[in-house]
Formats: structure tokens, C-alpha cells, sequence
């Protein structure tokens, strides 16, 4: 198997409308602590940018990071309307306590009962939640049996792709 130059994820990077209720979200519910937040003036794409970037550590060192811009219409041209999708999401890695720790913390906070739930995927069980921002965020506790899982996956991912741009659609997850 191929390894990867890159040795972590670093952070990823969203939009947001409201610093607060994404911090107050982030780190007084799910508990991942504001590490940096930069107040910044920078010329970017052809204009004066001025912005606010939060970053929300995560235990390996990687992190969240949000931006909210002073200006409205910077707001609007690097934040446009997503149509919500299940497809579209981060999911980190926790373990079953974790887990079950951020399904406390969400109930005991009252957030968004109606929009969060759990899918048994068989390879992995994930807890979904949508973040202050409208994006789905997932909590996956990988099941036992998880590196056969990988090292299956990992030696038929170049046929398994190349069969289903094919139009062989038949499903490998035997897990479920």
C-alpha cells in the first residue's frame, strides 16, 4: 500500500456567520478547546480582506478552523449558500466513550434533537449533528475488525473504483 506524504491532518477550513455561537458550540459543548483565533487585514484576491480565523484543537494536533469576514460582501462571496447535504460533512474519529460523551453533552445542551442520529454503516457506527453553521459534523467509532477492514478495502480499491465508473454498482460492504 502507497503511504502518504502529508503526515496528519493539519486543520480544515469553513465559513462561518457567527464566531460565537461556533465557539460556544465547538468548545463549551463538544469540548474542543479554542487553541488560536487570528484577527487578520490581508490583500487577498484582489482586495483588502478583513477577517477573524478560529481554530478548535482536536487530540492528535489537527483542528477546526472558521472564518467570519468584517465585511458583509466578502461574508457573501466566500460563504455561499450550500444546499444542506448528507454527503457533505467532516467526520472524526472518536472512541465508544467519546462517543457516547458527545451524545450526552448534545442531549444536555438541548441541541437539535430532530437533526441528530446514528447510522450503524457496519464498518464503523457514527453519531451525526449539524454544527451552528449548518454543517453536518460526524463522531465515528470504527468497529473492531476495523484494520482487516482497511487492509480489504485498500487491496481491491483501484478494481473496485474502476468497476463502478464501469457501471457495476454491486455493493462491497459486507459489513452491514
Amino acid at each position: 500500500m502507497k503511504t502518504s506524504l502529508a503526515h496528519r491532518l493539519h486543520h480544515t477550513a469553513y465559513v462561518t456567520k457567527d464566531q460565537e455561537a461556533t465557539r460556544a458550540f465547538y468548545e463549551d459543548i463538544l469540548g474542543f478547546p479554542l487553541m488560536a483565533t487570528w484577527s487578520e487585514t490581508d490583500e487577498l484576491f484582489g482586495a483588502e480582506r478583513v477577517y477573524c480565523h478560529t481554530f478548535f484543537g482536536l487530540a492528535d494536533g489537527s483542528a477546526l478552523a472558521f472564518f467570519q469576514f468584517a465585511n458583509q460582501e466578502d461574508q457573501d462571496l466566500f460563504d455561499p449558500e450550500l444546499l444542506p447535504s448528507p454527503f457533505r460533512h467532516i467526520a472524526l474519529k472518536v472512541d465508544a466513550e467519546g462517543q457516547a460523551e458527545l451524545e450526552r453533552r448534545l442531549n444536555d445542551a438541548g441541541w437539535k434533537p430532530e437533526g441528530t442520529y446514528v447510522l450503524e454503516h457496519g464498518y464503523c457506527r457514527s453519531l451525526y449533528t449539524e454544527d451552528p453553521n449548518g454543517m453536518l459534523i460526524e463522531f465515528t467509532v470504527d468497529v473492531d475488525e476495523v484494520d482487516q477492514i482497511a487492509v480489504d478495502r485498500a487491496a481491491d480499491a483501484h478494481e473496485t473504483l474502476k468497476n463502478w465508473l464501469a457501471g457495476n454498482h454491486t455493493s462491497n460492504n459486507t459489513y452491514r
